[in-house]
């Protein structure tokens, strides 16, 4: 079966230079390209202090839900506040605006996201680590958990720890990824044979 194997890329690559029949070396990887598309997610929020999004993948590498903070459907961006102080608090964001976690839970285009994983710019809070619970999703992979020692995201880690969720830091291959529209253009059409 080797040499069949062996002998099927052979004559394959004699159709065209060797070049032609390797795959792209900096292509981006599963877990790379699910947390550029949470963060790429983040920029659709109006939040202008905190961009946070979310991504949902299945266990086939499929995408079933993306989300990002913002304000509940129905209620203007332009209305409420989205401030992170004030007198009182509801003069502030916090009351009103849905994270990323549940947007992406809110938006999966599959019946259940059972035995998911997600992928999030920051370590969820505490009511999301409820939903995530609750939706079943099993995999928290995060990029930043800049309020680890706060009651919300204690009480998250202790939740997650009871529910046999796994979470874990997402420690990237590359820091950038250059979204670049321009590049479609430049690039060389190959023949199709």
């Amino acid at each position: 079966m080797c040499c069949l194997l062996f002998f099927f890329f052979s004559i394959k690559c004699s159709f065209g230079n060797e070049a032609s029949c390797r795959k792209r070396e900096d292509y981006l990887e599963w877990p790379e390209y699910f947390m550029a598309v949470a963060f790429l997610s983040a920029q659709r929020s109006k939040d202008p202090s905190s961009q946070v999004g979310a991504c949902i993948v299945n266990s086939e590498n499929k995408i079933v839900g993306i989300g990002y903070n913002g304000m509940p459907n129905g209620c203007s961006d332009d209305v409420l506040p989205w401030t992170r102080t004030a007198a009182h608090r509801l003069d502030t964001k916090y009351p009103y605006v849905c994270h990323a976690e549940l947007n992406a839970i809110m938006n999966k285009n599959s019946a259940d996201v059972k035995g998911c994983s997600m992928y999030v710019a920051l370590f969820p809070c505490n009511e999301c680590a409820k939903l995530i619970i609750q939706a079943g999703i099993k995999e928290i992979i995060f990029m930043s958990d800049k309020y680890h020692d706060t009651t919300e995201m204690t009480a998250a880690r202790r939740m997650f720890d009871l529910a046999g969720i796994v979470y874990r830091e997402f420690k990237p291959k590359c820091n950038k990824i250059i979204i670049d529209f321009d590049s479609i253009n430049s690039r060389p059409s190959q023949k199709i044979l």
